[in-house]
């Protein structure tokens, strides 16, 4: 059956990974809302930022694995459609461009509003979106991959979605954005465990490849419980919204991706844990942000 082009540019988005981008926007507005400083404006450009990021980044991979000849027929992850034919490498680069290009924007209409930090955050995180697979040295071919998702969709995009609608910052809310990050950085220990051969074959040194399976395994369990143990972090801190410990439900719900990741590592088993982590992210962040206004929403 032949796709249409929306199915295919559909495809080359890669809809699966878009959890990651909203959750922390999610998250960060609900603690703004639970502290008087709900901006519509300011959260729905960050909820827009972050979804064309994602789509830039995915794009930007999409080409880039497949000029370094990492994608290839022996890939068994979803079709990746610069690879397949299915789009012009050229097309891809000017799609990825023109997303970032609006997130760009978008970033600059931010900056008006809380500073220049909203400009540099922008920035700073498109480069990492191309970095991520382009350039001499790509984050996710020197195993620097689970680092900056920890710190982009963790922190600094829970802070970011915070700080543009209240104009303040504290405590509670990076470490609120600790969790998403770790549980985004855990999205990408599945994907490379799926692709550690091809990605030994193709010297993409992902730390899936450096330290093996069994370290992969240790390190998607080991996220997925301190992401749960955040919240009473955080309640130690604050002392009050004890509602947040809801968030620490999502572990209910990580028996199938857990044995996927420890027991079924074929190809299959590990894109529908891949596609059940962003789930789990979002969950998590949905729980947590109920949680947070939870009080405010009896009165």
């Amino acid at each position: 059956m032949a796709l249409s082009k929306f199915q295919i540019w559909l495809m080359a988005c890669r809809p699966k990974t878009l959890p990651a981008a909203v959750s922390p926007v999610i998250l960060g507005t609900a603690m703004a809302i639970g502290d008087g400083g709900f901006h519509l404006k300011s959260a729905a450009l960050c909820f827009l930022g972050a979804l064309v990021i994602q789509i830039g980044t995915n794009l930007a991979n999409d080409y880039y694995d497949f000029k370094k000849g990492t994608d290839t027929k022996e890939r068994v992850g979803p079709i990746r459609v610069t690879q397949a034919g299915l789009i012009a490498p050229a097309t891809v680069k000017i799609a990825y461009f023109l997303a970032f290009g609006v997130a760009l924007v978008i970033a600059f209409q931010l900056s008006l509003r809380g500073g220049w930090p909203l400009l540099a955050i922008g920035v700073a995180s498109i480069a990492s979106g191309i970095l991520y697979t382009a350039g001499p040295k790509p984050l996710g071919y020197n195993g620097l991959g689970e680092i900056f998702a920890f710190i982009f969709f963790g922190p600094v995009a829970v802070g970011g979605t915070y700080y543009i609608q209240t104009l303040e910052i504290n405590p509670a809310v990076l470490l609120a954005g600790v969790a998403p990050g770790l549980i985004s950085a855990a999205i990408l220990v599945v994907n490379n465990l799926r692709d550690i051969e091809t990605d030994r074959k193709a010297n993409k040194r992902s730390l899936a490849v450096r330290f093996g399976v069994e370290f992969s395994q240790a390190q998607y369990f080991l996220m997925l419980c301190t992401a749960a143990c955040m919240p009473m972090v955080i309640f130690m801190l604050i002392r009050e919204r004890a509602e947040i410990f809801f968030a620490s439900g999502f572990m209910f719900f990580t028996t199938t991706a857990l044995r996927a990741v420890f027991k079924n590592t074929d190809g299959p088993s590990l894109n529908r844990a891949l596609a059940d982590t962003g789930l789990l992210l979002l969950l998590y962040s949905l729980l947590f942000s109920f949680g947070w206004l939870y009080a405010d929403l009896r009165l």
